[in-house]
């Protein structure tokens, strides 16, 4: 695996981040908006790029607006509302070939820059607000998303456990805000948070291609017209840590597979030198098929038709979630709990630490392939004040030892189990 530095800026108070390579036959251009997550604000913060996606002072109308696209010979545009940790982030995408595979009369970085610019930073506006149609035609659409969560019972099953694993914490929120909050927001008090967001939020616009530091600082110093004050630092706190009683919630609705969910808190983040003993972990746990979830709670036990764990660095959380047949809830509930202990007594074999690792290889040299996928890797070094190059955390999961992985696990604490069962009693 090759080294791949960053070049790094900053400009207009934003963060530039800049790859240059002749790897790729098109540039790829992230730019990152996140704000700390907060009841609030988390709704309106949501619907802003539905609607600044329809329209620009420029291209007023979405047919132009896409139109546009069209005439960057078909370039790429779309974007993602997340949360990590913390902070709710909006990330915006553009994918764009590059001009020596093609004969354009002006710089296609250039027209990705004015366009991107535009859509951030010139906005269509009337009457002190966004376009009334407009609003109203995403918050319709944001609605349906946030009501779709339900029909999709494993996706529905993650939130709740969520909620009520954080329930005193700003992380129990949707990143797409509330329909509750949807009703009460007009085009004014948007484009008035719009206008807050802009100023406030963290902005971190990374470029992979071939170009400069030079030439992407002076393309957004040219397009992105912003007068902000500060540059606003991610802050990496200590995530909240307490061990405490077990919550048990179960909730029926009409389903005829229960849904089964637990979370775990750690206190290893992406900022800890034990972070890839914690990869290991949740990657022995239940990240892959050869995973002691999906062999033992799926395959062996039959008492699953799905069995998997996830780990996030950014909030010192794991997650497993299964879908069971309802009357297997004591059943799965006890072997996932063995798996659990099986791990806290260094009860892993060979197989599994060289399976693993071999997983955790190749998807941090897949990502070498992706340019985008470079830019999320290193976007979190931004957001955890760690600096980890791939090559070192896989020098790091190679060195990852058994014992490693069951000192981690004595750091991972069953928080929250959560059960979807249907409405009558088996």
């Amino acid at each position: 695996m090759t080294t791949t530095l960053f070049e790094r800026g900053q400009v207009n108070q934003i963060r530039v981040h800049v790859l240059p390579t002749k790897r790729f036959k098109t540039f790829a251009v992230s730019l990152y908006a996140g704000v700390p997550l907060k009841e609030e604000t988390v709704t309106k913060a949501a619907l802003t790029p539905f609607v600044l996606r329809r329209g620009t002072a420029s291209y007023p109308e979405t047919t132009l607006f896409r139109e546009q696209l069209e005439h960057m010979y078909g370039a790429g545009f779309g974007f993602d509302i997340y949360k990590r940790g913390n902070y709710q982030i909006v990330t915006f995408r553009m994918d764009t070939i590059n001009d020596y595979f093609v004969q354009s009369a002006d710089s296609l970085l250039q027209q990705t820059f004015s366009f991107l610019g535009d859509v951030f930073t010139n906005p269509l506006t009337e009457n002190g607000g966004f376009r009334s149609s407009y609003v109203k035609a995403e918050k319709d659409n944001v609605r349906k998303k946030l009501e779709s969560i339900i029909n999709d019972k494993a996706r529905y099953a993650a939130e709740r456990c969520m909620e009520e694993m954080f329930k005193g914490d700003v992380y129990r929120l949707n990143p797409l805000g509330s329909r509750e909050q949807l009703e009460g927001i007009t085009e004014q008090s948007l484009y008035q948070s719009y206008s807050d967001w802009l100023q406030n939020a963290h902005l971190d616009l990374y470029v992979v291609g071939d170009t400069t530091l030079e030439e992407v600082t002076a393309l957004v110093e040219k397009y992105f017209r912003l007068s902000r004050t500060s540059s606003p630092e991610y802050s990496h706190d200590a995530v909240e840590f307490r061990k405490g009683e077990v919550n048990s919630v179960i909730e029926r609705l009409n389903v005829n597979q229960g849904k089964l969910n637990m979370g775990l808190r750690t206190e290893i983040t992406y900022g800890d030198d034990r972070y890839a003993s914690a990869l290991m972990y949740s990657g022995i746990l239940g990240s892959y098929p050869h995973s002691k979830l999906f062999v033992n709670v799926r395959e062996k036990a039959s008492l699953a038709y799905y069995a998997s764990s996830r780990y996030d660095g950014h909030k010192g959380l794991a997650t497993i979630q299964s879908g069971i047949e309802i009357q297997n809830y004591e059943k799965a509930l006890n072997i996932i709990k063995e798996q659990l202990e099986s791990m806290r007594q260094g009860q892993i074999s060979e197989l599994e630490m060289s399976q693993t690792k071999a997983m955790i290889r190749n998807q941090l040299q897949e990502m070498q392939d992706s340019a985008f996928e470079m830019i999320a890797y290193d976007f979190n070094r931004v957001l955890s004040g760690k600096d980890r190059p791939a090559e070192e955390l896989l020098a790091q999961v190679e060195a990852v030892t058994q014992q490693d992985i069951v000192d981690a696990a004595q750091t991972f604490h069953l928080d929250t189990i959560y059960f979807l069962t249907g409405q009558k009693e088996e």
